[in-house]
């Protein structure tokens, strides 16, 4: 994985004072050295400024960035952050059309498979990716971003500048670009935090560049056009049938994506889903003679402070012990302390540019950042619970029948604690209504659905456009932050185009949840983990945690200076902090409960600070 940024202006010749602006391309290199910390490298042409960082994980000794390559007169240059998995399949079809390729790495396939096809080379790619091209020959500047928007990439138009980087620090690092949080982005923060809007990057005037879109850049203006979708349309195969074509997908999605030049490893949780990605890649490994490494995370004593609940029933450990044994890993338990989790909450701000998932988040960076010191790829069992309907408000009738988002219905923690002039000032709650209707309008009908599977429909899009883009979000940061490339094998296209229209009554057979999954995966686990019971990733229950997140807020909001006091109302903090935790009662998600609320509070300040943030109600 890579860091890629730049910025073009077709009023601008760049080339006539290339100091500053060679400059500006460091220092946006600088800001996102951690995406790539084995090399780094800009391209500066008359209109049009790149920068890049290189994870190297294909070939690497080769593949260095920027690339620039020709074919007869046409000439392009490239900035690529991601993995191409049919690579050696696209390599294959371009040498047979005439191509010459003098690397073994994926980007130069990209390049030129773009100078071959054009644009629509990005239809047969299956990967994950955002990438920049130049077109020398036409004066073009292509942004493009995967289809499930695994890799990230943002952009703004500064007057008549179009500047784009893989994170948002990425563009404050260019001059006229600056942190204001406008009315909409404090709607984002307090009214659909730690998720955000599709397309928009919080922060005013910056956009997202949408899953599956590619944007065209010209002397005329800005061009954003998708090259794929999601479509609805009649299941035909039986159910046998579906199991079969399931299996061969998640198989052959996971063996893919194993692809690398440097040793991978795997999350291990001991659920179906990572341990189903473990199986395959340990058996994978066996045949080449090697020995798959594992790591599973929990935290300092929770087996002294765990406290069973409807959304988490059973700490992992017991279950991940079984799958060591079933593969024979070599496997490294690692646990986060208290006083780690707490550091790592602000660091995690850092890492995504936003307060984000409380300590669910600052967990997995301290977890990513352990891996990484072994490791530059792992595969994970993320989105298989959005595709495959594994999350409680997949199956609870007041989630199915609610109008709103079915995993923050609570929506009474967002505005317990806010100054009584700032929710006058915001719309909170209309702002998100808005945007869950928005979501509905769009979803994919076949014109065929009876209303109870419309409303299926619904749901699910609903989980791959909000829920997943969070995880796939949080997966993304707390990985490339150190270094570690993380792999999402459940959200190959592939699978989720056929699972979008396999009917609930075969995703969820005799109301068994992921049970076509399950049954997908026979043979292939131990029983009793093919039929374990949900149990999302794991928290801290150590109330030594939650007082100290008690201690820092009083601290925060006793100091004058602190920004937060300028949200949120301390008289009122003050008395929620009195009442009793409620860790079976979230109001995101299944994990962000009471203490991640504090945590998240402490994210908000801490990002109003670090990042220089001007609120402008």
């Amino acid at each position: 994985m890579c860091g890629i940024a730049g910025f073009s202006n077709y009023n601008m010749n760049y080339r006539e004072n290339p100091g500053p602006w060679y400059g500006i391309l460091q220092s946006m290199n600088h800001t996102l050295h951690h995406r790539g910390p084995d090399e780094e490298d800009v391209f500066l042409s008359r209109h049009v400024g790149l920068s890049h960082t290189r994870l190297s994980i294909l070939d690497p000794g080769q593949g260095k960035q920027p690339m620039t390559r020709q074919m007869g007169d046409h000439i392009a240059t490239i900035v690529y952050n991601g993995e191409l998995y049919n690579m050696p399949e696209l390599r294959w079809q371009l040498i047979t059309q005439g191509c010459s390729f003098t690397t073994e790495c994926d980007t130069e396939v990209i390049l030129l498979g773009y100078l071959t096809d054009g644009i629509d080379f990005l239809k047969k790619m299956n990967g994950i990716f955002s990438f920049a091209i130049w077109d020398h020959s036409r004066d073009c500047l292509y942004l493009a971003r995967d289809r499930m928007g695994v890799k990230p990439l943002f952009y703004i138009r500064a007057e008549n500048t179009l500047v784009f980087s893989s994170e948002l620090k990425g563009l404050f690092a260019f001059p006229k670009v600056k942190p204001i949080a406008n009315r909409d982005s404090l709607c984002e923060i307090f009214g659909l935090g730690p998720a955000k809007t599709y397309g928009k990057g919080v922060f005013q005037d910056i956009r997202e560049l949408l899953p599956g879109h590619f944007l065209e850049f010209t002397g005329s203006g800005i061009y954003v056009t998708p090259y794929w979708k999601l479509e609805s349309h009649p299941h035909f195969d039986d159910y046998g049938r579906t199991v079969e074509k399931t299996r061969c997908l998640v198989t052959d999605a996971i063996r893919l994506q194993m692809l690398s030049d440097v040793p991978i490893c795997t999350f291990l949780s001991g659920g179906v889903d990572s341990s189903l990605v473990t199986s395959i890649c340990s058996s994978e490994l066996k045949k080449q003679g090697k020995v798959l490494s594992t790591y599973s995370f929990d935290f300092t004593d929770n087996d002294k402070n765990f406290k069973a609940n409807a959304f988490q029933p059973t700490q992992d450990r017991p279950w991940v012990d079984k799958m060591v044994d079933y593969c024979r890993t070599s496997h490294t338990y690692l646990e986060c302390s208290n006083p780690d989790l707490y550091q790592y909450l602000f660091r995690a701000v850092e890492a995504r540019d936003l307060p984000c998932m409380a300590d669910v988040e600052a967990s997995m960076l301290y977890f990513c950042e352990r891996v990484s010191r072994t490791h530059k790829v792992t595969l994970t069992g993320e989105c298989a619970d959005e595709i495959f309907g594994g999350y409680p408000w997949f199956h609870k009738e007041e989630c199915f029948r609610a109008d709103t988002f079915p995993w923050s219905m609570d929506f009474a923690p967002r505005t317990l604690l806010l100054r009584d002039e700032v929710l006058e000032a915001l719309p909170l709650e209309e702002y998100a209504k808005a945007a869950y209707h928005s979501t509905i309008s769009e979803t994919p009908m076949s014109g065929e659905e009876t209303p109870t599977e419309a409303r299926r429909r619904e749901i699910s899009y609903l989980n791959l456009k909000w829920f997943m883009q969070t995880l796939l979000d949080r997966m993304d940061r707390t990985s490339m932050a150190v270094g570690l490339e993380a792999r999402v094998p459940f959200a190959d296209h592939r699978i989720v185009e056929y699972l979008w229209n396999v009917p609930w009554e075969m995703k969820c057979p005799k109301g068994v949840v992921k049970g076509l999954l399950r049954d997908a995966a026979e043979g292939l686990l131990p029983t009793e983990v093919l039929h374990r019971k949900k149990s999302p990733y794991p928290k801290t229950y150590d109330p030594t945690y939650e007082n100290l997140l008690k201690k820092e807020l009083t601290r925060v909001l006793a100091d004058p200076n602190a920004p937060l006091r300028e949200l949120v109302d301390p008289v009122k903090v003050r008395e929620y902090l009195k009442s009793p935790s409620d860790y079976g009662r979230p109001f995101y998600g299944q994990l962000m409960a009471g203490p991640q609320l504090l945590a998240y509070l402490l994210q908000v300040n801490y990002w109003l600070e670090h990042y220089h943030v001007e609120i402008r109600f």
